[in-house]
């Protein structure tokens, strides 16, 4: 990690979102970093005691690793949220791993001036309180993905997920680290990766994968992708979705849930 010039909230929505009072009780304290994709924010079993908001296009990952060596994603986190003591009361042991899927700015906050201003205003504890759901659906909806989709619907699912964290259609995703989120062997994850690719809803490159019909992508994936972005969009409103390729992502997936709806009439 290396220290990085930023101005207090630049490229976080949860922060962006903050007004007077709220504003006033946080800037002070938050310190901005720079990370590269792969850095380790805690591991599991450690004590974290600091958040960490993602700014930009920094993506973090929160990983479940297994005694085999195994490990699955269980969250993706970008500009839109808060990785670390945000939805609890801080310092306590963490359940995942966070890693860095995407590099690029953060801020970084102690848990304990967190809880603080927390205690202070009601707003601010409403804000996280929503931002808590929010996290918690994602992670509810990716366990019921895992049990009942087949593999090829839940790997649409996380590409969609990362590009709705990212500018743009390219995703800097390796097959090994798709194979480690999803849980399955990487010579597994390549075949299924070909037949994406030759069903023309992605290119995969050296170390990226393009997304090439978003609207395909969505229609091919299962319905999990669109059922958390709703909720995201449904109780933080525009922290969630806005501008650029999150707005269009957005439209696309109204769209797709409409027509899901329309389908089991």
């Amino acid at each position: 990690m290396s220290v990085a010039s930023s101005s207090p909230f630049d490229g976080n929505r949860l922060l962006e979102s903050l007004r007077g009072a709220d504003r006033a009780l946080l800037a002070p304290h938050l310190e901005p970093a720079a990370y590269e994709k792969g850095d380790v924010l805690f591991a599991a079993g450690a004590e974290v005691g600091a958040i960490t908001f993602p700014c930009r296009q920094t993506v973090v990952t929160l990983l479940i690793a297994m005694q085999d060596g195994r490990s699955a994603e269980t969250a993706t986190i970008g500009c839109e949220g808060a990785v670390g003591g945000a939805v609890s009361d801080g310092r306590v042991p963490a359940s995942t791993s966070a890693v860095v899927q995407v590099g690029g700015p953060a801020l970084r906050l102690d848990a304990a001036r967190l809880q603080e201003a927390k205690r202070r205003s009601a707003s601010l504890r409403a804000l996280f309180t929503r931002y808590a759901d929010c996290l918690l659906a994602q992670v509810l909806q990716s366990v019921a993905c895992n049990a009942l989709h087949p593999i090829e619907a839940r790997c649409l699912r996380w590409l969609l997920t990362l590009q709705d964290r990212i500018d743009g259609d390219v995703l800097p995703v390796t097959h090994e680290q798709l194979a480690a989120m999803l849980g399955v062997q990487r010579t597994y994850l390549t075949r299924i990766l070909s037949t994406l690719q030759a069903q023309g809803l992605l290119r995969v490159g050296r170390g990226r994968i393009t997304i090439l019909d978003r609207t395909a992508m969505v229609d091919a994936a299962c319905e999990c992708h669109g059922v958390v972005r709703r909720h995201y969009d449904t109780v933080l409103g525009s922290i969630h979705a806005v501008g650029g390729a999150s707005e269009r992502a957005a439209a696309t997936d109204r769209d797709e849930g409409g027509r899901r709806r329309d389908a089991a009439r």
